[in-house]
């Protein structure tokens, strides 16, 4: 697969684009080929070391210095390298002066919108600025007839588990601490361990690891998703439907301490029951 989209993309690099304005490596590498681009693939992934997932992983668990000059001679190595100094070296440059004269102009024209609608209510740039969100913990209706709860537990992960699918190996110490029901201080109060849980806060994608914190600006969970119903939140947020999906920080301790072994941290941490 990787073989047939580098000559798809090289053929359609080549064919809306000078090649004064093309990585100069990448360029003399096509010569041999002229606009043979599938047999210029060919060539280059049959020669190449990293074609090969068990040839590159044992090439990299056992690399010693001597090793380096097959990499640097790697025709994959070498078109990756050019492309990449290429754009860090001719566009990347041309573009931040781009983006310098945009952001210096984007005063004046926010200036102009506002002299052209002084009715219109215009929202601040928060970028690079502090973003609060609130809601509450809460479960919700998606549809007719189905309810979920606004928490998840360990039972969940033990009825998912399949040795075969990587996502879903359970690892040998928590299964025992589950057959055991050894939660120790982070059990809930009906004696489950709690894994996840929702809240109706407003959250959009890159606030996965955001602190969540109750009223009392006690680390509570960190954000990590959104429920699928939620999904359309960036353009309509709707509090019965719209959830954040967060780690429930009892599960995280629990993993620190009774799994991992590591209750020294804990115990650098001021834990509020």
């Amino acid at each position: 697969m990787d073989q047939r989209v580098f000559a798809a993309m090289m053929q359609d690099w080549f064919a809306h684009q000078e090649t004064a304005r093309m990585p100069a490596g990448l360029v003399k590498a096509s010569i041999p080929y002229g606009t043979n681009y599938d047999r210029w693939a060919s060539d280059v992934f049959s020669r190449s070391i990293f074609a090969d997932e068990a040839a590159t992983m044992a090439l990299l668990n056992g690399f010693k210095n001597r090793h380096a000059r097959r990499i640097e001679n790697d025709p994959l190595y070498l078109l990756a390298r050019d492309v990449y100094q290429h754009y860090f070296e001719q566009l990347q440059p041309e573009m931040e002066k781009l983006y310098a004269r945009r952001d210096s102009l984007q005063r004046i024209y926010m200036l102009g919108l506002m002299e052209y609608q002084p009715n219109r209510r215009f929202y601040p740039d928060a970028n690079s600025t502090l973003r609060v969100s609130y809601g509450q913990v809460d479960d919700y209706y998606p549809r007719d007839a189905v309810h979920y709860r606004h928490y998840t537990t360990l039972e969940g992960i033990m009825e998912k588990e399949d040795p075969e699918i990587y996502d879903y190996v359970v690892e040998p110490r928590l299964k025992e601490l589950y057959l055991q029901r050894d939660y120790g201080r982070y059990a809930a109060p009906d004696g489950t361990m709690r894994i996840a849980f929702i809240a109706s806060n407003h959250t959009t994608g890159g606030n996965s690891g955001s602190p969540v914190l109750n009223a009392d600006g006690h680390l509570i969970g960190v954000n990590f998703d959104r429920n699928w119903e939620g999904t359309m939140s960036d353009l309509m947020y709707d509090p019965d439907q719209c959830r954040n999906i967060s780690l429930d920080i009892r599960y995280c301790l629990f993993v620190i301490d009774k799994m991992a072994g590591a209750g020294h941290l804990v115990q650098e941490m001021t834990i509020v029951d």
